[in-house]
């Protein structure tokens, strides 16, 4: 099979964010998209965004237009964000995000009425219903196709970096689960998801989807749901193991690290290096560790079995590439990470609402709909006077 990877520009990006919505006053989603979808689609068809509807009914996602930097990308997902509002505020509906909400349950959702839905939850049964998972997909343009799968490998080492900064997933049908992100290790129990296979030329990933498709496995690529993955018609490599950000300032620093990650590895390529990569049993290792303990895991980050605190290798790694995010123009964004690194990615200020609100997870979600709509706010949320009531 012959599959054709699109030309895009170099180390442009594209950002995808997948958004709850739920009654503004008890926090339940609100199965309400496809009503909210249909007011939308008109004003905004002309614009650079796209707002599409997912697999459950409760879920909006907004898609960026592709952005020579991240600041271009995420004003085109704030424009998005606030053409939405406009026609969800008078519903009483509020928006959010995180891995997963807090309280809700599958078997009340529903299931969006398109036959590609349908058919993934018809193979997947009771894992495919239980896909009650939020993310953000971030696309970085790559102008070489003999690039694609050794940036993919290259990648995959800082795959738990990414996991750890993202992870926003403490709870899980109103349990508190001990996990950052419990929404990765739900996520891969689908056929097609988890971990990439450690192909090193684009024709082994022909021979994959040849393969996939003779036996029914898959349709086509968009199928292929690993956590980091090629986009061939867009041209790019897409991550894809981020849990949904709280904030878009989160959302923005994380693409930037994306960004000039895969930046700084295209290069090392140009230069006839070999990029780092480290054994898929480590990789594996720790994709495990960054859900289960998020920004305070320890991760294999070499061969040779060399551990270091998640928070500490991140440092150091922002500290050699920050060069490349000025050149990039996203050295603003850049420098947010380290808001997340001092502050607590959004599983740590989750418990943290829900110890102070003595184990109410609706406070859990109304700190979630403050922080979407206004930022970083921990602090304010908890001097409300009513939370810990």
């Amino acid at each position: 099979m012959t599959v054709p990877f699109a030309t895009s520009a170099r180390s442009s990006v594209g950002l995808e964010w997948e958004l709850m919505l739920a009654d503004r006053d008890t926090g339940d989603l609100a199965p309400r998209a496809p009503e909210v979808l249909a007011e939308v689609e008109e004003s905004s068809a002309l614009e650079r965004y796209t707002i599409t509807g997912e697999l459950l009914t409760n879920t909006i996602e907004v898609t960026s237009g592709v952005g020579d930097t991240v600041a271009a990308a995420v004003d085109d997902i704030d424009d998005a964000i606030q053409r939405v509002r406009e026609f969800a505020a008078p519903r009483g509906l509020e928006m959010l995000c995180a891995g997963s909400h807090p309280f809700a349950r599958w078997y009340e959702q529903q299931i969006t009425d398109k036959t590609r839905y349908h058919k993934l939850i018809e193979r997947t049964q009771w894992w495919g219903r239980n896909m009650m998972i939020w993310g953000i997909h971030i696309h970085v343009g790559v102008e070489d196709v003999n690039k694609v799968f050794p940036l993919i490998n290259a990648l995959s080492l800082y795959l738990p970096h990414l996991q750890a900064l993202s992870a926003s997933s403490p709870f899980w049908a109103g349990d508190r689960t001990g996990y950052a992100s419990n929404r990765a290790l739900v996520f891969q129990q689908l056929p097609t998801a988890g971990l990439p296979w450690s192909f090193t030329q684009w024709s082994d990933f022909e021979n994959y989807l040849d393969g996939m498709v003779r036996t029914g496995v898959m349709e086509d690529a968009s199928e292929v749901r690993w956590d980091i993955r090629p986009a061939p018609k867009w041209g790019t490599i897409e991550i894809r193991a981020c849990d949904g950000m709280s904030t878009l300032p989160e959302l923005a620093a994380v693409a930037s690290l994306v960004q000039v990650l895969t930046e700084h590895l295209s290069r090392q390529l140009d230069e006839g290096r070999e990029l780092p990569t480290i054994p898929p049993w480590f990789v594996r290792e720790n994709k495990w560790r960054a859900a289960r303990y998020g920004l305070d895991a320890r991760l294999i980050v070499d061969a040779d079995g060399t551990q270091r605190h998640v928070a500490d290798h991140l440092r150091d790694t922002m500290a050699e590439l920050e060069p490349i995010a000025e050149e990039l123009h996203c050295a603003r964004e850049f420098r947010g990470l380290n808001t997340i690194l001092d502050q607590g990615a959004s599983y740590l200020r989750q418990t943290r609402v829900a110890d102070a609100a003595d184990g109410d997870l609706r406070e859990v979600v109304q700190h979630l709909i403050r922080e979407f709509r206004d930022g970083p706010t921990l602090r304010q949320h908890l001097a409300q006077p009513d939370v810990g009531r």
